[in-house]
């Protein structure tokens, strides 16, 4: 006999498929993986690309913030899995007899049973459940966006303190070969009786200084170098090049709420905000009955070919709601709040951050120009006050101390220039991470 025949069979596979069908909802869809623009562009500098799309590409950060990504999406598909039915399938074969033998008494029995079991979700706790999950998922794709960004910013201030601090070791060998050749000028007038065993040991002062200076920068530059590591750990990045070649990247005309938006770390704080709204519903739902459905199919019998025969079926709806559990349902509850409170205060807290880290980017790029236009005429003034001091010194128109005066003014200045360079780069760097990495209208 076909299991088909019967009109009440027929009526309850309808009711299982009907429940299957009308209680199925598509899980929502996982929030789109946008990536900040490449806002290090704006520095025109291939070694400095290359260097942050490589840090990018292999930062350790990055592989650990896209497998919490992974883990929130996981937990988001387990969650839209309660809206689904669950549907079980069952087959047992069992054989009974006496320890004694008796035939009559022996026997083999088959059973075959399919039942679906549903809750309904009357009060939207389930679908709370999974908008919270939702939100959870936003969150850490957010908080891999910040990771990037973090990224991105931190090896291009590495890579900007390496290329300063290389080019501060050029400065060191310039100053140094100025201050032998000096020596040279001074030991040649002593033994023509012009200058003093005095000069001579001032200059030769000079030179060690230069040379102690030389050494603590050469060594500063080797563990700039080594930093830039953390960043590339599987990776060789080429030599930095100097800071001469870098464009300054344009800056924002404005800082409207939607260009704030863009930072990760507040879209984030929004997204577990929602996460902890949604979370409130949910525990609030657990506080009220629930609705479930059941329905199953099942037969029986001691013949394999006969199993089919004659099907039971069962059609069941309880309602269950909670009476007692010592106030746990109600301390969730309350838990869900406090927690809402407490990520409401973290979102603001992340709109005011965002507005002073935009604002103190802005305000130290125009201070430290202010200075970078002082300091080019400083470096200026230096450079000539040292040509005419050691004119004159040749002519015997002034004394060494002059000299050397001028010596030391001329090499702080041009090793505060390339500081200065270095600062004024990093402040950019720090204004497109404190607007989100973003691109922006440039300044006319």
């Amino acid at each position: 006999m076909n299991l088909l025949d019967s009109p009440i069979r027929r009526l309850a596979l309808t009711g299982v498929l009907l429940l299957l069908a009308a209680c199925a909802a598509p899980p929502a869809p996982a929030p789109r993986d946008a990536s900040a623009d490449p806002w290090w562009q704006g520095f025109g500098h291939a070694p400095l690309a290359e260097f942050v799309a490589a840090a990018e590409a292999h930062s350790p950060l990055q592989a650990a913030a896209l497998a919490r990504v992974q883990q929130a999406d996981a937990q988001r598909r387990i969650a839209a899995a309660g809206a689904w039915p669950t549907v079980t399938a069952t087959l047992a074969s069992a054989r009974e007899g006496r320890l004694g033998g008796r035939a009559d008494v022996d026997g083999t029995s088959h059973r075959l049973g399919l039942g679906v079991a549903y809750t309904v979700d009357v009060l939207g706790g389930q679908r709370a459940t999974r908008e919270s999950a939702d939100a959870s998922l936003r969150a850490s794709t957010f908080d891999r966006h910040a990771v990037r960004l973090a990224t991105q910013a931190g090896a291009a201030a590495d890579w900007l303190a390496a290329a300063a601090l290389a080019e501060r070791v050029a400065l060191g060998e310039r100053s140094l070969a100025d201050a032998q050749r000096l020596l040279q000028l001074v030991e040649a007038r002593a033994r023509a009786g012009a200058a003093t065993p005095l000069a001579v040991a001032q200059q030769r002062g000079i030179v060690a200084t230069q040379q102690r200076t030389l050494a603590a920068l050469r060594q500063q530059a080797g563990a700039a170098r080594q930093a830039m590591r953390r960043w590339t750990p599987e990776y060789t990045a080429p030599a930095p090049g100097p800071l001469a070649a870098l464009q300054m990247p344009p800056l924002p005309v404005a800082l409207p709420a939607d260009l704030l938006r863009r930072r990760p770390d507040v879209a984030r704080a929004e997204a577990r905000l929602a996460e902890a709204d949604a979370d409130v519903a949910a525990a609030r739902a657990a506080m009220f009955p629930s609705l479930n459905l059941s329905a199953a199919v099942g037969t029986g019998g001691a013949r394999l070919a006969r199993l089919l025969d004659q099907p039971v079926y069962s059609l069941a709806a309880a309602l269950a709601a909670p009476i007692f559990d010592g106030g746990r349902r109600a301390a969730a509850h309350a838990l869900s709040q406090a927690r809402r409170a407490e990520l409401l205060a973290d979102y603001r807290a992340a709109i005011v951050e965002a507005l002073v880290d935009a604002q103190t980017a802005l305000d130290a790029i125009a201070a430290l120009d202010e200075q970078r236009a002082a300091q080019a005429q400083e470096l200026a003034q230096a450079e000539r006050a040292l040509q005419l001091a050691e004119a004159r010194y040749r002519a015997g128109a002034e004394t060494l101390l002059t000299l050397l005066d001028a010596q030391r003014t001329h090499f702080a200045a041009q090793d505060a220039r390339a500081e200065l360079v270095r600062v004024r780069l990093t402040a950019a760097v720090s204004l497109h991470r404190a607007t989100g990495g973003a691109g922006a209208e440039a300044v006319p």
